[in-house]
């Protein structure tokens, strides 16, 4: 079982940008992947990164989220740019493709309009 904390999350206008980290040992060893669980909506894919960092998108979110990997900090990030009201969500990173049992608490990004 992986440990994995994401941090970074906050209140933002929109048009702003917020990086989001996802830190844990043994993240380096594992394809990654940020999701994220709107109000009243289901969990969906956001990106991912596979151990030699090769990134891929939810078609509707490339040009705006950048998926990278820090290997000497063991950290996974997610840059979110020009954010929009309907980017709030808690964004959860796991690995890719998700474990059932390394979901984490998450980190809540809040977008106002």
């Amino acid at each position: 079982q992986l440990q994995l904390v994401e941090s970074g999350g906050g209140l933002v206008q929109a048009g702003g940008s917020l990086r989001l980290s996802c830190a844990g040992s043994g993240i380096n060893n594992r394809a990654i992947g940020w999701y994220r669980q709107a109000p009243g909506k289901q969990r969906e894919f956001v990106a991912r990164a596979s151990i030699t960092g090769v990134t891929s998108y939810q078609n509707s979110l490339r040009g705006r989220f950048t998926i990278t990997r820090d290997y000497d900090k063991n950290t996974v990030y997610l840059q979110i740019d020009s954010l929009k009201p309907e980017d709030t969500a808690v964004y959860y990173c796991n690995t890719w493709p998700p474990n059932t049992n390394n979901w984490g608490k998450g980190t809540l990004v809040n977008v106002s309009s």
